[in-house]
């Protein structure tokens, strides 16, 4: 009996001391949230590049492919880093190689593609639906920029990648989206939002172009935005979800991911 009441008397104690000890931060939330728009849910990744560590990878350490967000995750973990988020960042080749420009660590490992392809909007694939874009992050911010300004000026970035069509451009969605549209299916795009913040977007159903860039205007403030992939083809790494896409293609090219 003595025992237990010394043990009542130092749990009261400990209480006592909580109690008056000030409150601790709460962990730590992590940069993705499930949001819906219009009915539409999606999961949205929210990055400030300035303090977080973001990178475009599309070759592991014997040159071929990483293909799945797995064995990108299990690169890192052997050098002590850890995936937090992941996405493919954008078309590619049915060897994994990007579709247009690959920028990584500075280096251009491909170039950018500025061809076009002629025929009505619904006859043009994704990637030559002109103004395509760049989403690319260098030293003085990330940005998204057409593909033809982007090589106007050619800023100087620590990595680079080509998708299309741009969704959003100065806050103007792109000319070829309709209202309405009945060509749906799951997208991911990437936008350059208020304060310079990069948000990454999937939606969870189909949806259709028009939507998806308001989703980019209008819910998220990006007044620039670039569709990345759609179909089985869009994938995302998200342990704290429970969510580690394989792609129906066999694996993925170039991806983005955030590490720590």
């Amino acid at each position: 009996m003595a025992v237990w009441a010394s043990s009542g008397s130092a749990l009261k104690a400990a209480m006592l001391a909580l109690l008056a000890a000030p409150l601790t931060q709460p962990a730590k939330a992590g940069p993705c949230a499930e949001e819906s728009f219009e009915g539409a849910g999606y999961v949205v990744c929210t990055i400030d590049p300035a303090v977080s560590d973001l990178r475009l990878v599309w070759q592991n350490a014997e040159g071929g492919p990483y293909r799945t967000f797995s064995n990108l995750a299990a690169a890192l973990g052997n050098e002590g880093r850890a995936l937090i988020f992941a996405i493919n960042a954008g078309m590619y080749q049915t060897d994994f190689s990007p579709v247009g420009l690959h920028v990584e660590n500075g280096g251009e490992l491909r170039p950018a593609d500025t061809a076009s392809v002629d025929g009505p909007p619904s006859r043009v694939p994704n990637f030559y639906k002109k103004p395509n874009g760049i989403f690319f992050l260098g030293e003085a911010g990330a940005g998204i920029l057409p593909t033809e300004e982007y090589l106007a000026e050619r800023p100087d970035v620590r990595f680079a990648t080509q998708s299309g069509p741009m969704l959003v451009i100065e806050n103007r969605l792109h000319p070829a989206f309709i209202p309405g549209s009945t060509d749906r299916t799951r997208r991911s795009g990437v936008g350059v939002c208020e304060g310079g913040e990069v948000r990454f977007a999937i939606s969870d159903g189909r949806v259709n172009f028009y939507d998806f860039a308001r989703l980019f205007r209008d819910h998220l403030a990006c007044p620039n935005a670039l569709f990345l992939d759609g179909g089985r083809g869009a994938g995302i790494y998200l342990p704290e979800m429970r969510r580690n896409d394989f792609s129906w293609h066999g694996g993925y090219g170039p991806i983005l991911g955030l590490v720590e």
